[in-house]
């Protein structure tokens, strides 16, 4: 399975709370850390929701 690096790039300060909670959902804890996640639907659509705050790339094994 393949697998994504999502990094958080920009600030969710004066976005709406429900992208604050898909961040934290994402497993991220502050600005400009990377997470690793496998590429299911339900991944790719809370990166959707956040796109203009992330980055993603695919992850090397």
């Amino acid at each position: 399975m393949a697998r994504l690096r999502i990094t958080w790039v920009k600030s969710a300060i004066g976005y709406a709370d429900d992208q604050r909670r898909t961040l934290r959902a994402l497993g991220f804890k502050r600005l400009n850390q990377s997470v690793i996640h496998d590429d299911l639907p339900s991944i790719r659509g809370m990166i959707i929701k956040v796109r203009h705050l992330v980055k993603v790339e695919e992850a090397s094994l």
